[in-house]
C-alpha cells in the first residue's frame, strides 16, 4: 500500500537569519535597558545603535524608527508577562480555581516589581505621539485578561463561580459589549459574572499600578506584602471564586 508523503519539515533559518534575529534581540534588550534609565518618551534608536557599537543607519536596517522599537519593547514586555502568569497559573490543579486567581495576580505583581519601566510602558501614560498597531501588540497584549477571564468561565462552567450579591440588570449596551466578549474569547460566563470579571481585572491592575508608581505615598503601608495578599483575598471573593471573602 503506498505510503502518504511526507509532510515538508521546517526550513532552517539560514545563517543570515540567525544573524537578523540576534541583532533584532540585541537592539531590544538594550532598548530595555534606555527606557529602564531614561524612560519612554525619551527612547533613542541613535542611542541604541551607539551602544550596540554601529552607525545608526545600519540599526534603521533592522528597527525601522523609533516607534518600531516602542512596538518590539510592547509585544517583549507582554509576552514575558504572559509567559510568567501562564506559568504560575499552570503551577497548580486545574480545579483549585481561586489558588489559581492568587498565582496570576502574585505573578503580575513580581513581574511589574521587578520591571517597572517596563510596566509602566504597558499600563502606565500613554507615550506622547506613538500608537501602537492593534494587529501587532492585541494579542500579546491581552494574554493576562484571557487568563483570568479563563479561570473565571472555568469556574463557571464547574459551577463553581458564586452569583453576585446584586441582581442589578445590565444595561442593552453594556450587554451587547459584554456578549462581543463573550464570543471572541468563546467565555459561557453571564453578564452579571462577566461584568464583576472586568471589575476584578481593573481593580487588580489598580493595586498593582498604585504600589509600582508609589501612588500609596512612602510610609503608608510597611507590609506591601499582605496588604497585596488581602486584597487578592478580597477580590477573589469580588469574583465569586471565593464565597467565604
Amino acid at each position: 500500500m503506498p505510503q502518504p508523503p511526507a509532510s515538508p519539515s521546517t526550513k532552517p533559518p539560514t545563517p543570515r537569519e540567525r544573524a537578523r534575529a540576534r541583532t533584532i534581540e540585541d537592539i531590544v534588550r538594550l532598548g530595555r535597558e534606555h527606557l529602564a534609565l531614561h524612560g519612554a518618551a525619551a527612547l533613542s534608536l541613535r542611542a541604541v545603535a551607539r551602544d550596540l557599537g554601529v552607525v545608526s543607519s545600519a540599526v534603521y536596517r533592522y528597527v525601522g524608527n523609533r516607534e518600531e522599537l516602542l512596538t518590539l519593547l510592547l509585544i517583549d514586555a507582554y509576552n514575558e508577562l504572559g509567559d510568567e502568569v501562564d506559568a504560575a497559573v499552570a503551577a497548580l490543579p486545574e480545579g483549585d480555581f481561586a489558588e489559581r486567581f492568587r498565582a496570576l495576580g502574585g505573578a503580575v505583581r513580581r513581574w511589574a516589581l521587578r520591571e517597572p519601566a517596563r510596566y509602566g510602558l504597558l499600563f502606565g501614560s500613554p507615550v506622547p505621539g506613538y500608537r501602537a498597531p492593534a494587529e501587532r501588540t492585541t494579542g500579546p497584549g491581552t494574554r493576562v485578561i484571557r487568563a483570568l477571564m479563563d479561570i473565571l468561565d472555568g469556574a463557571y462552567r464547574a459551577g463553581r463561580l458564586a452569583a453576585p450579591g446584586d441582581r442589578a440588570a445590565v444595561a442593552a449596551p453594556l450587554a451587547a459589549d459584554l456578549a462581543a466578549i463573550r464570543t471572541g474569547m468563546g467565555l459561557a460566563v453571564p453578564d452579571a459574572l462577566l461584568a464583576r470579571g472586568a471589575l476584578v481585572w481593573t481593580s487588580l491592575f489598580g493595586a498593582i499600578s498604585f504600589e509600582v508608581f508609589g501612588q500609596y505615598g512612602a510610609a503608608t503601608f510597611a507590609a506591601p506584602d499582605d496588604l497585596f495578599a488581602h486584597q487578592l483575598a478580597l477580590l477573589a471573593g469580588l469574583a465569586g471564586l471565593d464565597p467565604a471573602a
